[in-house]
């Protein structure tokens, strides 16, 4: 199969609508990461983007919507939802709500829950409304890469898998989406983003932080959001997170980069003002603070195994605000190999 790249345009963005609609799978910007998109409803469709991606079955999808109106078909919204969507829809948050027998079981894994958002992405809103269908989207990499934030890193995971990738430029937040349950009393983050718990909470009132955003899922345990696998988001390079005092932790990183510096090609990490106490190893800069780092993570993930990297050193977050998603994104690209300096 040859993979088209093609800018999104109108022309570009219907062709794509016209193939998610005979059953084809169509790689799109989105506000978070580029998705990798087909009819929610179609199983054989929906089978395929597994295919695609190397990704297991038991890991379920996000439906991507265009208004309102279109989730009433596949699940039970709630109070609760609608309070959130008035607040952050279209945008960067996921909802899980009871699903409707209309949702294919392959979509969600065979849970009785399903997982619902609205993009914000112009492209992203064009497609669902052109296609005239509901489109199940996990992020377009293979399973197991950092999830692609330009449409070049999206070519490099589907080159000969799928017919056309729709060129919207970068993506703005740079982490999937927030992920909030509200299948029970209390809405429960099952994978934090550019939406908080914090801004989540000065809607709802009360949320909770579920435990397993900061720990591997254990052995027979169900994967009741996209991103809470063992290992995800993961470099080529082995890949390992120190936390601690700066000063601290750049000592630690520094003795262990130059032990392994002859034999492994080392990089590190680091937020922009502590750059310094590196001196000349190698480093990538992820900015100044938690947001930059959301935006550049996944760019820098990639771009180590572009450059044969081996070995990555990182910095860590504060595990609040969006620092929770970068905290989350990065403890599973390093198999939660973390160490306290």
């Amino acid at each position: 199969m040859i993979t088209r790249l093609v800018k999104a345009d109108e022309r570009s963005v219907a062709e794509a609508a016209a193939l998610i609609r005979t059953g084809e799978l169509v790689g799109f910007p989105t506000e978070t990461v580029y998705g990798l998109g087909a009819n929610a409803l179609n199983e054989q469709a929906v089978r395929a983007i597994f295919a695609a991606k190397g990704r297991p079955a038991d890991n379920p999808l996000i439906v991507h919507i265009a208004a309102w109106e279109e989730l009433l078909p596949l699940c039970h919204p709630n109070k609760a939802a609608e309070r959130l969507a008035e607040a952050f829809w279209p945008g960067p948050l996921t909802m899980i709500l009871p699903k409707k027998d209309i949702v294919p079981t392959v979509v969600t894994a065979g849970l009785d829950s399903v997982a619902i958002r609205m993009p914000s992405h112009p492209v992203a809103h064009a497609l669902i409304q052109e296609s005239g269908c509901p489109i199940a989207a996990p992020s377009g990499n293979r399973s197991g890469r950092p999830s692609p934030t330009l449409a070049s890193h999206m070519m490099e995971d589907m080159d000969g898998r799928i017919p056309m990738i729709l060129d919207g430029g970068a993506c703005d937040v740079g982490v999937e989406s927030t992920v909030v349950s509200l299948t029970g009393p209390v809405a429960v983050v099952l994978r934090p983003g550019g939406i908080t718990p914090e801004m989540l909470a000065a809607v709802l009132g009360e949320v909770h932080v579920a435990d397993s955003v900061m720990r591997p899922l254990k052995e027979g345990e169900a994967a009741p959001s996209p991103g809470m696998k063992h290992k995800h988001y993961a470099p080529k390079a082995h890949m390992t997170l120190y936390e601690g005092r700066a000063e601290d932790v750049a000592s630690r990183i520094c003795a262990e980069y130059d032990a392994l510096a002859a034999t492994e090609k080392c990089l590190i990490f680091s937020a922009s003002d502590h750059l310094a106490l590196y001196g000349a190893r190698q480093t990538a800069d992820l900015g100044p603070d938690a947001w930059a780092a959301a935006h550049a993570i996944f760019a820098a993930l990639r771009q180590a195994d572009t450059d044969g990297v081996t070995r990555v050193f990182s910095e860590s977050w504060p595990e609040n605000g969006v620092g929770l998603a970068v905290m989350n994104r990065m403890a599973r690209a390093a198999g939660f190999d973390i160490i306290q300096v």
